[in-house]
């Protein structure tokens, strides 16, 4: 059998891997087809085709957007971009400038808090046009200002927390049709960590595609209830590790092994939205 890991991320929004890096471990666990999804850009899209050819291994450019619907932050992912799309990279350019904007906030928050961390710092780590709170705090454990990730996370940057800052989004909607005219299919990630099921019937109504059945925070018994919500709004399925590089020393990718499948009913719905959205 084949399988692909169709959630992963590297170095070109918040993971640790080049696009080189992925692949090699795309390869080591024996995956057919990988899907690059950063969050809210394509910059490392043609890295990872490049490498994903090199070694006769599918590859599906995509990124997850970061969308909000009925004031839930949801992500969804578009699947078979067209990475040079003006409308799509024009969107994605405004979201880059208001993570860069928050990385300034939430710098200035920890400033008044007393942590001397400078802002130069997070944006040199970060080495990206989407840059987000992982970020923020890997620098402050670089700098020894903090002693884990976890902590950081816990004192200073989740929700609620003192350097915590809200984030600008689209409307889910929004992004579903941003998505669609750029050649791509829309679909709702990790569903079962947003716990708001309600609003997949409205989204499925604005053109939704799919929903991320298998993710590595999905339990079996949540990976059952999405493929069942899948099979009655006649969503198509995915799956992925949501893989950011070293995750307590190990990669999550290899994790979650999509069955190929599933991959194959995306390559017809993506021939079916191109017949008749006339794309090529």
């Amino acid at each position: 059998m084949k399988f692909a890991d169709l959630h992963l991320h590297t170095q070109f929004s918040d993971g640790t891997f080049t696009p080189e890096e992925l692949v090699l471990h795309a390869q080591k666990n024996g995956l057919a087809c990988i899907a690059l999804t950063d969050h809210d850009t394509v910059e490392g899209c043609a890295r990872t085709a490049a490498a994903c050819a090199a070694v006769k291994m599918e590859f599906i450019p995509a990124a997850e957007l970061t969308a909000e619907h009925a004031d839930t932050e949801v992500h969804i992912i578009g699947y078979f971009l067209d990475t040079e799309n003006k409308t799509l990279l024009e969107r994605i350019a405004q979201f880059q400038t208001v993570r860069q904007q928050r990385i300034h906030e939430m710098v200035s928050a920890l400033n008044r808090l007393g942590v001397p961390l400078k802002v130069e710092t997070v944006f040199a780590l970060a080495n990206c046009k989407s840059p987000g709170r992982p970020h923020v705090a890997r620098a402050l454990v670089k700098e020894r200002l903090i002693g884990s990730l976890d902590e950081a996370f816990e004192r200073f940057l989740k929700k609620g927390r003192p350097a915590w800052v809200p984030k600008t989004k689209m409307s889910a909607l929004e992004s579903v049709g941003l998505i669609h005219q750029a050649g791509g299919l829309a679909v709702m990630a990790h569903p079962g960590l947003n716990r708001t099921d309600e609003i997949i019937p409205g989204l499925v109504e604005a053109g939704l595609d799919g929903i991320e059945c298998f993710h590595t925070k999905h339990s079996t018994v949540m990976s059952e209830r999405y493929l069942l919500l899948a099979e009655q709004h006649h969503l198509l399925v995915t799956g992925g590790s949501d893989c950011h590089g070293y995750s307590k020393n190990k990669p999550l990718i290899g994790t979650v092994r999509l069955p190929y499948e599933h991959v194959e009913r995306l390559y017809a719905a993506r021939q079916k939205l191109h017949t008749t959205n006339g794309h090529k």
